[in-house]
């Protein structure tokens, strides 16, 4: 399979497992806070992810990389990249708690487009075609989230600095894939960094209780096996075979598979200005993946 192809499903299927994970997280919600709900399902990923480590080893074999792995780079990428994820998860949910669910759907979103803005001002052109697939979908989300008027408010703004922290994530991980780290290993140290802070402030803030975690122990297993351990890993493995602001776009998709899911699972209604939302993202997340047709002129000054 071509290394591309490989990259955008391994990034299509993180999305997929995201999205269907949203009912998950707010059933969680119902027994535990958010610090405790966050530390214990990212601690859980990093635990998952032992075994997986020792399996590679054993058997002398990283499926995340082509080539040897650098230990150096997978340490400092996934305290790097733990410290980012613990601060965008936080101030999502500082956000998400002071402003409308459709509201902070949109406006995490809006990280398509400053990826590749983030891109830019690193000297990384993201080309014209992923910019207007970017504005497509910011349009296509905007008809799936939002359905009141858009006023700003404090919990606006923070899941605003969520979104610029996610695309800092996506950006880190791209320069430690360049250091050739191993995804596995850069993942499992990721969660075990981030879970360790948001335990920390778990004690500080919050009140946690062992028969209100037992009660949401099946939410928790789900999204630290499944969200945490498995699609954070395929997004890692994933992003070595896709530029940043292009894995943006299918990951994007996140939020679109967790309005199906709802729609398909919990019964859910979506009207007619939602469905085209979600197509319209779905359009632009695949436009971005099509290799526009060279000029004839430009492969004849090629061949020279």
């Amino acid at each position: 399979m071509p290394y591309k192809l490989k990259g955008s499903l391994m990034l299509l299927a993180a999305a997929v497992i995201w999205g269907t994970a949203f009912a998950a997280q707010s059933k969680g919600m119902d027994y535990v806070q958010p610090f405790t709900y966050n530390s214990l399902r990212t601690l859980l990923g990093g635990v998952a992810l032992i075994p997986v480590i020792v399996f590679f080893r054993k058997t002398g074999n990283d499926s995340s990389a082509a080539k040897a792995i650098s230990a150096k780079a997978s340490v400092k990428g996934g305290i790097c990249c733990g410290a980012v994820l613990f601060a965008a998860s936080s101030f999502q949910q500082l956000g998400i708690s002071l402003t409308s669910a459709g509201k902070a759907g949109f406006i995490t979103a809006l990280y398509v487009i400053i990826v590749p803005f983030i891109g830019l001002l690193l000297g990384r052109k993201a080309g014209i075609k992923i910019w207007l697939c970017a504005a497509a979908a910011v349009t296509g989300f905007y008809m799936l989230c939002v359905k009141e008027q858009m006023n700003i408010s404090n919990g606006d703004l923070y899941v605003l600095i969520s979104a610029v922290f996610y695309a800092f994530h996506i950006i880190t991980i791209d320069y430690f894939n360049s250091k050739n780290a191993g995804g596995t290993l850069m993942s499992c140290i990721q969660f075990f960094t981030a879970g360790t802070v948001m335990a920390v402030c778990m004690m500080i803030f919050e009140s946690p209780s062992l028969s209100c975690i037992y009660a949401a122990r099946y939410t928790i297993l789900y999204t630290g096996i499944m969200s945490c351990a498995v699609a954070y890993t395929l997004q890692i493995a994933g992003q070595k075979h896709t530029p940043p602001a292009a894995a943006t776009l299918i990951m994007s998709l996140e939020s679109v598979f967790a309005a199906l899911s709802g729609w398909l699972l919990l019964n859910e209604r979506m009207d007619a200005k939602e469905i085209c939302g979600c197509v319209i993202v779905f359009l632009a997340a695949a436009a971005a993946q099509l290799k526009l047709p060279v000029p004839k002129t430009e492969r004849t000054r090629t061949r020279r």
